[in-house]
């Protein structure tokens, strides 16, 4: 079931029309400086992200993983992770958690040993039977870096055989970051993420999952027939904005992953802008994967990241820190 699902999710990801909303990048605009008083070509596009030192703030996003095509898209996107210095975050390791068969479509090691990566479970499954070992195990899984907990409660009211008990996960949540001896993250998947939620939540850093990007609510009505499309469609820009969550998120002061409708560098370096710590796509990179392969996504952040560097010239900033801040609201 969970292996055909996720075929599935991959197979309308490409073939479907799947973004709703607006992400807000364009309500904001970041700071001209038609003097920039920096050499362009000593511009650093470096930073760190808990703890680890990444090329460009930037991370390849959670796609995929339980099944053979899975497998071969997270080496490919492991491997360009690997080449650009970023950061990577499998897909949700539940199928392998339940069929340890496939626990070789998630590990990526062999040809990324140097990727500050990210294993991924769903935070409900703590409602479910899982808890601290099945953490350790996803983990171990894959040799990451942190742990993923993604929330998707719209997500799983849409499936017909969506795990729909939330209660009590912000006390379980903490429990596992309390003890786990790995980062934990939590992550939105499309609806973004609240300050009042957060400020709870005793976590090392968030992934906002933003509206404005892949709506989840629409791949499961197009998975599931023209009924359920009928309900997703009236919640397809249900949530929050990507820029609201990341200037809510800020005040907590803990490192965020700007995430949901990021489709360019400039959009990378107003995430940042605003108070961001890394940005991160996953839709774009694997349409770009599934039309061009590998290289094609190597071009296309290659673009992105002219795109960052410049925006980064444009405001005056030789480092990744000075950026922050030169932002302003629209209108």
């Amino acid at each position: 079931m969970i292996k055909k699902r996720k075929i599935d999710h991959l197979r309308i990801c490409i073939e479907k029309d799947v973004e709703s909303g607006d992400a807000g990048f364009g309500g904001y605009r970041l700071l001209y400086r038609e003097l920039p008083e920096v050499d362009f070509d000593e511009i650093d596009t470096s930073t760190s992200f808990l703890g680890k030192k990444l090329s460009y703030p930037f991370i390849i996003e959670a796609m995929t993983g339980g099944s053979s095509e899975g497998g071969e898209i997270n080496k490919s996107m492991a491997e360009i992770a690997q080449k650009h210095g970023l950061a990577f975050g499998v897909g949700s390791q539940r199928a392998a958690l339940e069929d340890s068969s496939l626990e070789e479509t998630f590990q990526v090691r062999d040809v990324a040993p140097n990727i500050y990566l990210i294993a991924n479970m769903g935070a409900v499954q703590l409602n479910h039977g899982y808890g601290l070992k099945e953490c350790r195990k996803v983990v171990k899984m894959i040799d990451a870096d942190a742990l993923a907990l993604h929330v998707n409660p719209l997500q799983e009211a849409i499936q017909p055989e969506g795990d729909r008990n939330f209660k009590d996960l912000i006390e379980k949540i903490n429990k596992i970051a309390s003890k786990l001896d790995k980062p934990v993250i939590v992550k939105s998947v499309g609806s973004g993420l609240t300050l009042p939620v957060a400020e709870k939540l005793k976590v090392s850093a968030f992934d906002v999952g933003g509206v404005g990007g892949t709506s989840w609510s629409i791949i499961e009505g197009c998975r599931l027939g023209e009924k359920a499309l009928e309900v997703s469609e009236s919640f397809k820009s249900f949530g929050v904005p990507t820029t609201e969550c990341i200037v809510n998120l800020s005040k907590t002061g803990r490192p965020l992953i700007a995430s949901g409708g990021v489709r360019n560098g400039v959009d990378v370096a107003k995430s940042l802008a605003l108070g961001a710590k890394v940005a991160g796509m996953a839709l774009p990179l694997l349409r770009v994967y599934h039309r061009e392969g590998g290289d094609g996504v190597l071009e296309y952040l290659d673009r992105i990241f002219m795109e960052l560097r410049i925006s980064m010239f444009l405001t005056g900033s030789s480092t990744i820190k000075e950026l922050d801040g030169k932002i302003e609201l629209l209108g």
